[in-house]
């Protein structure tokens, strides 16, 4: 895979279209997420750009921002969510400084995790303390996918931000059967549309690879179905209010999170 320098102007050529497509839209919901788009996109460039020390701050700082959104989004109390912001950033820096600990690392930090509710004594809600704490670990941990994919993660990123969009553009205009009871509103035309354009990115940006392939088809919307899953278990909409026009960053991310995941699996 090419270096993170070689992807700028196609991923500038991406945004660009995006901007221009959106406006033509005039709904503000799709303007709101390509400013954030707009915004995040320089951020992920500069930090990839800076080498394995960037990309693992700004999973470690990804990973306290979802893990604090989750927490209060479960209700997790304090403990358990600041000890699963450090497995975050344990597992993010172990990524960078010593990736052959990193199964070591987190079969620690899933441990620590599960036994705060244990050490408490919490009998009424110790075992949902545990599994949501633990599940937390779990899902954050693609994150270290940031450091060790380098490039790829950008690529990916991107890849993934574009099917998003055209997921939603295409659903809302080609209509059809719901994608799922989890999230009604998501068509199955709109999977069609995101993963076509995700993997058109891919091919543009140069890493149309199998496990990219697998990781835009099939990742990224099972992941954002998870967390449509995590929020109906919770009865809210977002994960957060802070991001204009789309929730949390946690909301953002959802389908990046699989994405790694998959993507770190097959590669």
């Amino acid at each position: 895979m090419t270096d993170v320098g070689a992807l700028i102007p196609y991923i500038a050529a991406a945004l660009a279209i995006g901007g221009v497509a959106v406006a033509l839209s005039r709904r503000r919901q799709y303007v709101l997420r390509w400013c954030a788009w707009a915004v995040a996109v320089p951020v992920v460039v500069a930090a990839l750009y800076a080498g394995p020390g960037g990309a693992a701050t700004l999973a470690a700082a990804v990973g306290v921002v979802c893990a604090a959104e989750y927490g209060q989004l479960t209700r997790l109390p304090r403990p358990d969510r600041m000890l699963l912001a450090a497995a975050v950033v344990a597992l993010s820096v172990t990524a960078w400084l010593a990736p052959a600990q990193l199964p070591r690392v987190f079969a620690i930090a899933a441990l620590a995790v599960a036994l705060v509710p244990l050490l408490t004594g919490d009998a009424a809600g110790g075992l949902n303390r545990l599994c949501r704490g633990v599940f937390g670990v779990v899902w954050f941990a693609p994150l270290i996918g940031v450091v060790l994919l380098g490039p790829t993660a950008l690529a990916l990123f991107v890849a993934v931000s574009v099917a998003d969009i055209a997921a939603s553009f295409g659903g809302r205009l080609l209509g059809g059967p719901a994608l799922s009871p989890l999230s009604p509103a998501k068509r199955w035309s709109g999977v069609l549309a995101g993963t076509t354009a995700g993997l058109g990115m891919l091919v543009l940006l140069g890493a149309f690879t199998p496990a990219l392939v697998v990781a835009v088809a099939f990742g990224a919307p099972l992941g954002d179905l998870l967390e449509s899953m995590v929020k109906r278990g919770a009865g809210v909409k977002d994960s957060a209010s802070w991001l204009a026009g789309a929730g949390g960053l946690l909301d953002r991310l959802d389908s990046l999170l699989l994405a790694l995941a998959l993507a770190l699996l097959l590669s």
